[in-house]
């Protein structure tokens, strides 16, 4: 019989799966509507669908939902959204390959997290493998010159950002339903994402009888706000209830190994022998990490 924490590792790659592979996806769909709207869009359909599960749910379970487990589940889209929102204009100042590689950095960040917030200790084992992830993210995704601008202060932001948020995602889905935080973290993003797009883009844009009528942007949509949004973040918040932050980083580093298969395949990209190298890195990173729970589970089969 699959114990919980193999399926919630093999569920968080397929998550990372789909995000790395919708990549290109997302980057067409962007080229037609502006960021913030296209998440608005995006995450806005993706909390309504929770919404009506969500509801049902509610109705046949009878469960009570408090506010406070509203502001918890707010708060961590809040993280998320912040991680979105930092990357988003830290773009505008430096290159994606080093906000690839800079966000990636939030694999180093969250077991320094977990030691100062939750006084959780990280194994040998798994610092080797976290540094050995980040050289390998180095490879793949950072270029030849790398010198910091505000961008990519913009970009640290963002990796903060998502550290805090699986940190927080791992600490309420022990206690609430991985359903109710998916849901309200959706929803408070596609809201946030929203007021933004009203602000800083023109939104009118999403209005368009053009924009609905072109078959690759209700592609794009449709994919990414059922899969890469809906169903992802309620696969990620139920897994974190079997693994620790730190390993949840470390599956979702997988996603620039993911997204750079999918553009040699999508695209016909040939990939360097420095993207191969840093690929195999992180693979090895995350088997690095696995060692310590190996060798507890042989020990306590041996008491």
């Amino acid at each position: 019989m699959l114990s919980k924490k193999w399926i919630a590792h093999t569920s968080l790659l397929f998550v990372t799966l789909i995000w790395g592979a919708t990549f290109v996806v997302v980057q067409h769909a962007i080229s037609l509507v502006q960021p913030f709207t296209f998440n608005a869009i995006r995450f806005l359909i993706a909390g309504f669908i929770l919404l009506i599960i969500q509801m049902i749910y509610t109705k046949r379970a009878t469960v009570s939902i408090s506010r406070k487990d509203i502001i918890s589940g707010a708060l961590i889209g809040f993280f998320l959204f912040g991680g979105y929102l930092f990357q988003t204009f830290g773009l505008l100042y430096t290159t994606s390959s080093k906000a690839g590689f800079l966000t990636g950095l939030s694999i180093v960040m969250i077991p320094i997290f977990s030691y100062i917030f939750l006084k959780q200790k990280t194994g040998l084992f798994a610092i080797i493998g976290i540094l050995t992830a980040t050289a390998g993210l180095f490879l793949l995704t950072a270029e030849n010159s790398f010198r910091l601008n505000q961008g990519d202060i913009l970009v640290l932001c963002c990796a903060v950002s998502f550290a805090l948020h699986i940190l927080i995602n791992g600490a309420y889905s022990h206690t609430l339903s991985p359903l109710f935080l998916s849901t309200v973290q959706i929803v408070t993003i596609g809201t946030l994402s929203t007021i933004c797009a009203i602000i800083f883009e023109d939104w009118e844009r999403a209005l368009s009888n053009d924009l609905w009528q072109n078959n690759s942007f209700l592609f794009a949509l449709f994919l990414t706000s059922v899969f890469a949004t809906a169903l992802a973040f309620f696969i990620q918040t139920a897994a974190q209830k079997s693994i620790s932050p730190t390993k949840v980083a470390m599956i979702l580093v997988m996603e620039p190994v993911f997204a750079a298969l999918t553009a040699m395949i999508v695209n016909n990209e040939q990939l360097s022998s420095a993207t191969i190298i840093g690929c195999a890195c992180i693979l090895l990173g995350m088997i690095l990490v696995e060692l310590p729970s190996k060798q507890k589970e042989k020990s306590a089969q041996a008491a």
